[in-house]
C-alpha cells in the first residue's frame, strides 16, 4: 500500500497510468489534475512520512492495491445520501469525502445512524476543509472520473475486494467520559443554546464559562456501544450559543472527557504498531494536530489527511480512523 506526499506532476502520471487513487490537497492543486479513477477532498494539513505538516504544494496520495477487483465512484447530496450504505459493495468497502459545513455534511452527521443498512458495510472517510486561517473559503470534494468539483455533496469510492480479503475499520480515541456533570440536550444539532445539567436547564455557554471548562476536551457519549466525541468549535457569549464540529443528539447522556495530561503521549500509547503491512487508509483530526502539536511529529507509522472530521460509519471528532485489509 502506497501512501505518500507527491507533487502535482507525479500525481498526473499516476492517474494517467490508471491507478485507483484517494487524494487530498489544496483546491488549486486538485483542479489541475486530469480525469481518471480518483476521488479527492480539499485540505492543506497532513500526517506525512516525517510527521504532521501544512502544505498547499503537495497532494497526499493513497493508492489502492492491485488486487482490488473493481471500483465505482458515486456523487450524493443531502437528498440521496441516505442510500450510501445500500449502494456499498457486498464485499469490500467505501471511502466517503464530504465538504465541511455543507448541507450534505449536516444531513449525514445528523441522520447516518438511522440510514438503511447503517454500519452493515465498511464506510470510512473524512470531512474536507480549508486552511484554518482562511475559513471563509469553501471546502470541495472531487469526482475525478468527471473532473467534477462539488461544494455541497459527497463523493464516494466503492471498492470491491476478492473473496479472500476482508476490510476492517478501527478507531483510536484517547477520550473517555469524565466524572463530572451529566449533560443532555433538548434537540439534535450542531449549535446549542440551553442544556440540561444534571436535569436542570442552563445556558450551555454560561455553564462552560462558569465552570472554566477546557474546550480542548470533547463531549463524550456512549452511542451504540462506542464512545463518540463531540468537539467544541466556538463559543459566543453575546448570543449565548455554542457551535460544535459534530451534532449532539437529544436524549443521550454526555459528559466532558477526562483530562488528558499529555495529549501526544496518550495518542502514541494507543496507536497500534502492527498494522503497517495491512494499512490501506487513515485520517486524523485537525484538532488533534493543534492540541497534540503534531506539526513535525509522528503518530507511529500512520499517514494521511488531517481533517475537519473523521468518518467511521458515522461522523466522529478528535479521533484517528483507519482501514486495514486482512487475508481470510
Amino acid at each position: 500500500m502506497k501512501q505518500v506526499m507527491y507533487k502535482q506532476p507525479e500525481v498526473k502520471e499516476l492517474i494517467a497510468s490508471g491507478k485507483k487513487l484517494i487524494l487530498a490537497g489544496d483546491e488549486e492543486t486538485l483542479h489541475g489534475l486530469p480525469a481518471g479513477n480518483w476521488i479527492a477532498g480539499t485540505i492543506p494539513y497532513f500526517m506525512g512520512e516525517e510527521g504532521g505538516l501544512f502544505t498547499k504544494d503537495e497532494i497526499f496520495v493513497t493508492e489502492l492495491p492491485d488486487y482490488v477487483l473493481n471500483t465505482q465512484i458515486r456523487v450524493y447530496d443531502e437528498k440521496n445520501i441516505h442510500q450510501v450504505y445500500e449502494d456499498a459493495p457486498h464485499h469490500g468497502f467505501s471511502v466517503i469525502i464530504i465538504p465541511a459545513s455543507s448541507r450534505t455534511h449536516f444531513t449525514f452527521a445528523l441522520n447516518a445512524p438511522s440510514f438503511s443498512g447503517f454500519a452493515t458495510r465498511p464506510l470510512i472517510g473524512w470531512i474536507a476543509g480549508v486552511a484554518l486561517s482562511d475559513l471563509d473559503a469553501k471546502p470541495k470534494v472531487f469526482d475525478g472520473s468527471q473532473n467534477l468539483a462539488v461544494e455541497n455533496g459527497a463523493v464516494v469510492l466503492n471498492v470491491e475486494l476478492p473473496a479472500n480479503k476482508l476490510a476492517e475499520i478501527d478507531i483510536v480515541n484517547i477520550f473517555e467520559q469524565g466524572d463530572g456533570d451529566t449533560i443532555t440536550f433538548p434537540e439534535d444539532g450542531f449549535t446549542v443554546s440551553n442544556a440540561m445539567i444534571n436535569g436542570q436547564v442552563q445556558n450551555f455557554a454560561d455553564y462552560i464559562l462558569e465552570n472554566d471548562l477546557d474546550t480542548r476536551l470533547a463531549l463524550v457519549t456512549n452511542l451504540y456501544g462506542a464512545m463518540i466525541n463531540i468537539s467544541f468549535k466556538s463559543l459566543d457569549f453575546v448570543t449565548k450559543k455554542v457551535d460544535l464540529y459534530a451534532p449532539v443528539f437529544a436524549g443521550y447522556k454526555y459528559k466532558i472527557a477526562k483530562p488528558v495530561n499529555d495529549y501526544l503521549d496518550k495518542f502514541i500509547a494507543q496507536v497500534p504498531s502492527n498494522v503497517n503491512n495491512n494499512l490501506v487508509f487513515a485520517c486524523n483530526c485537525v484538532l488533534n494536530y493543534l492540541y497534540a502539536g503534531l506539526e513535525g511529529r509522528k503518530l507511529g507509522s500512520f499517514t494521511g489527511p488531517i481533517t475537519f472530521g473523521e468518518i467511521a460509519y458515522q461522523l466522529l471528532n478528535q479521533t484517528l480512523v483507519y482501514l486495514t485489509i486482512e487475508d481470510i
